[in-house]
């Protein structure tokens, strides 16, 4: 296939190259010498995508490290490393906002450019290993060497496929593949069509190895790509097993499929409310929403958080003998979250059959018979059982129950959540919603593998 027309679609212009090459140098500038005037021992390094000539058209984030020698004091690292990204931030009449890794750093944005400012240490191989952002310097001296500049093309392809199939991103939200993996199932493969080639085969447990550093064996993933500047370290640890598998039938129904231009453009979506909620009416499965409001946290806290909660409240339900078909949240990462249950069976009858132990547990069964009276057991199996009435009938009655102060903890909640759900949680009608990040979700919901295919 000729890529070229797609290529055009995806890979920067010159002016948007020629626009953030101007932003970055200004501010690489600013900070170097504001170092070199304060004596202040610390070199100013542009990293990522952009210092790759690997990013894509419209997602050129500019990630400038500020690299420390390897004895300096940690706290005066971010101390210092803060000052200096809050002072270009004054420079250049920007706002900082904190985020963290292993330690603080600024996010801020200049001329349209999202921008973070990392304070790091100066490290020449990853046992030198101060904290978790130090290898990113090594990770793009290493792309830089290794990648050919044609091979620059062959990682925007790859990237693009996968952010159209929803497998790009390696924060917890998606749980897809990384940018620095990307380059690195490059470097191992040549290109993007024998990367697909490949991955059709992949198992679980595929190890990717390119220094021959022999310790794959240490790690237990769906896929392992040992850090190329660091045998320590999986740069897939963060891809999720279900996004691996996305990416694999995405791979084959891309080979076989006689459109394959469609892969690289976002799906052409029918987003229309109403026929949406014509195709949950179809199913003819209960929805059931639950709206509150979420507090002022980092993204990647939030997600992991909402997930953990929304797991939690379906296994509960299902252990209650309601019957869960889906469930799935949405947020609109500001404000508030929703829970969507899909429920197979939302409503049970009166009574419900409790579970002893087996009769071959002589005292065992005493204690459940003098609990339940002798007379009220029977045998189901070979367990001693009785019928009693059921507390819950509607899985809302349950869930109302659950979310209470008092019973919030017979699941298991994100700890920032426990108190926001508690108070603000209300049952809502997806009806209500008109936003359109919400439409897509439930778009999302009724058509899982619409992605991976077209």
């Amino acid at each position: 296939m000729d890529y070229e027309l797609i290529l055009n679609d995806i890979k920067p212009t010159l002016d948007e190259k020629q626009q953030i090459e101007n932003v970055y140098s200004e501010l690489m500038d600013f900070l170097q010498n504001v170092c070199d005037s304060e004596g202040i021992d610390a070199k100013v390094s542009l990293v990522g995508s952009v210092a790759k000539n690997t990013a894509l058209k419209g997602k050129s984030d500019i990630d400038i490290f500020i690299a420390f020698p390897l004895g300096t004091d940690k706290q005066y690292l971010k101390k210092t490393g803060l000052d200096l990204a809050h002072k270009c931030c004054d420079k250049f009449d920007a706002t900082p906002q904190h985020h963290y890794a292993s330690h603080p750093y600024v996010t801020t944005h200049v001329e349209d450019f999202e921008v973070d400012i990392v304070p790091c240490y100066a490290i020449d191989d990853g046992s030198q290993l101060k904290s978790a952002v130090d290898r990113t310097i090594l990770h793009t001296r290493y792309v830089k060497a290794n990648l050919s500049e044609n091979q620059k093309d062959e990682v925007l392809l790859l990237k693009r496929f996968m952010a159209m199939t929803g497998t790009y991103g390696s924060e917890f939200k998606v749980g897809g593949f990384a940018g620095y993996l990307c380059e690195l199932l490059i470097i191992n493969y040549g290109d993007f069509e024998n990367t697909l080639k490949q991955a059709i085969n992949w198992q679980y447990g595929q190890s990717i190895d390119l220094e021959n550093y022999g310790t794959s064996h240490n790690f237990d993933d769906p896929l392992i790509v040992i850090d190329p500047t660091d045998k320590n370290r999986n740069v897939a640890a963060a891809l999720r097993l279900d996004k691996m598998a996305e990416f694999i039938q995405s791979a084959r129904n891309y080979i076989f499929s006689d459109n394959k231009k469609d892969y690289f453009y976002p799906l052409n979506r029918n987003l229309e409310k109403e026929d949406i909620l014509k195709e949950f009416s179809k199913r003819g499965s209960e929805l059931i929403a639950i709206q509150f409001n979420i507090p002022d946290m980092p993204l990647d806290t939030l997600h992991p958080q909402l997930k953990k909660t929304c797991e939690a409240l379906e296994r509960k339900l299902n252990d209650e003998e309601f019957n869960v078909f889906k469930a799935d949240y949405w947020s609109d990462e500001i404000l508030t979250s929703v829970i969507l249950l899909e429920m197979a069976s939302s409503t049970l009858n009166n009574i419900k059959v409790n579970v002893g132990p087996k009769v071959f547990f002589n005292k065992a069964c005493e204690n459940f018979a003098g609990k339940y009276g002798r007379e009220n057991c029977y045998i189901q199996d070979d367990f001693l059982v009785h019928t009693q009435k059921r507390q819950f009938n509607h899985a809302n009655d349950f869930i109302k129950y659950i979310f209470s102060k008092e019973h919030i903890n017979l699941i298991k909640v994100g700890k920032n959540l426990r108190k926001t759900i508690t108070d603000t949680y209300k049952f809502v009608d997806i009806d209500d919603f008109n936003d359109a990040n919400f439409l897509e979700f439930l778009d999302d919901f009724i058509n899982p593998g619409q992605h991976i295919v077209r």
